[in-house]
Formats: C-alpha cells, structure tokens, sequence
C-alpha cells in the first residue's frame, strides 16, 4: 500500500499491457471526450494486477495477469467505460491473491471494490460454483459483470487445452449448459457463437482411449484480440 503515491514510477510496460493500452487509447480518439475513460486509471488497475499476481502462472505457462488484461481487451468491445475496465482487470485478485476488499476499495474506490467481490466466487459461508456465481449476478441484474464473466470464460475455454482431460469435459459441460443460455439471454449473439464453436471445436478432436472419452485441443492458442470497433 506504500506504493499508492509512486506506482506511476513504478509501472513496467509488458506485451500484453500495451495491446491492451493501444486499442484503448484508439478508441478514446473515437469517441466524444464525454465518453472517454481514464487510462491513468487503467494503467494503475494494471500495475496493481501485475503487483498482487506476481509470478503466478496459467497452466499454459503465461504469467497469470494476461488473462485478466485479455479480459479487459475483449471486454473493451462492450462496455467502454473505466470502472468495468478496471474491474475486469483486476477481477480475480480477492480469490487468487493476497489482495483484500478493504485494500481495493482504498486504492480504487467501494464500487470497484463491490464489483470485484462480486465477480469472486469465494462467499461468506463458501465457495460457489461458476454456475452459481452466474445466477447470482443475473438475479441481481448485474448485466454488466455477467458481461465480464461471460467474456472471462471466453478466454479461459480458448486456454483450455492447458488443463487436464477431466477439467475440459467438466468446463465444456458447464459452459454448453450455463454459459451460453446466458449469453443469449443477454442478446450477445457473437459470444454465444465462440463460445459453442470453441467447445464443439475441442469435441471434435476427442481421442477415444479404452472406450473413453477425452476431449483434446490441438494446436497453438491464439489471443482473441480484435481490431477496435469503428465509433
């Protein structure tokens, strides 16, 4: 918390920091200044993502903050607006790091702070599932982070040949069932459409070993990093 008034100084560009800073410094010169969002803002979110993540890992072997700022890039398409860009960035720090609510909410502020809490699957009383969590936000019309939510496994189900054969099948099941009637529930037709045709795709490849099934992902990932949209 000591680096609150020299983070600036601090801050260390990365490739996925700057795709990310690129696209939305494009956009805002698109936009009515009205519109605009605060890239300082952006880039503090960043420097404390990559600060409280650290040396974590994905099992794809990038270091874990380019997920949440892979996030942001996509999310960037639908919401361009910095507190939804700042909470995308930051959206896994309450359950997979050090960092607290109370700590968010001093550095960025208590809507943040909220939104973060309530993309984090970890409760009160428990841990809940993502199928859960999706429910939860859509019963509290939170139309915004089950944006960031969908796009979240957007990213995670095109990293997921990362991961063992069981968790695939159990991912691909579960965003068939949940994930794709809320995007469509949400009139996000498109994210409907990756996310079935990345699923089905990774079906396709299956390996059948002893008469069971395991779903396999060949080749190389590719980021899904789109052109900004024209204003």
């Amino acid at each position: 918390m000591n680096d609150l008034s020299c983070w600036e100084t601090k801050f260390e560009s990365c490739c996925y920091s700057e795709q990310l800073l690129i696209k939305l410094s494009l956009i805002n010169e698109q936009v009515p200044i009205k519109d605009r969002i605060d890239l300082l803002e952006i880039k503090k979110a960043i420097y404390y993502a990559k600060k409280y993540h650290g040396n974590q890992r994905r099992e794809s072997g990038e270091v874990y903050y380019s997920h949440p700022l892979q996030v942001a890039y996509m999310v960037a398409d639908y919401i361009f607006e910095t507190n939804a860009l700042v909470t995308s960035i930051l959206h896994d720090v309450l359950e997979d790091t050090e960092l607290t609510k109370e700590k968010v909410c001093h550095i960025f502020g208590s809507l943040i702070a909220d939104q973060v809490d309530s993309l984090t699957r970890v409760k009160i009383d428990r841990k809940i599932n993502a199928a859960e969590l999706l429910e939860l936000l859509r019963e509290q019309k939170k139309h915004v982070l089950l944006i960031i939510k969908l796009l979240d496994r957007v990213h995670n189900i095109q990293t997921l040949f990362a991961k063992p054969p069981e968790f695939q099948n159990r991912t691909i099941l579960e965003t068939l069932i949940n994930f794709l009637p809320m995007a469509v529930h949400l009139s996000l037709f498109d994210i409907e459409k990756i996310l079935d045709q990345t699923c089905f795709g990774i079906i396709s490849k299956k390996l059948h070993i002893h008469n069971e099934e395991i779903f396999v992902f060949e080749g190389n990932y590719q980021p899904l990093f789109r052109e900004p949209q024209n204003i």
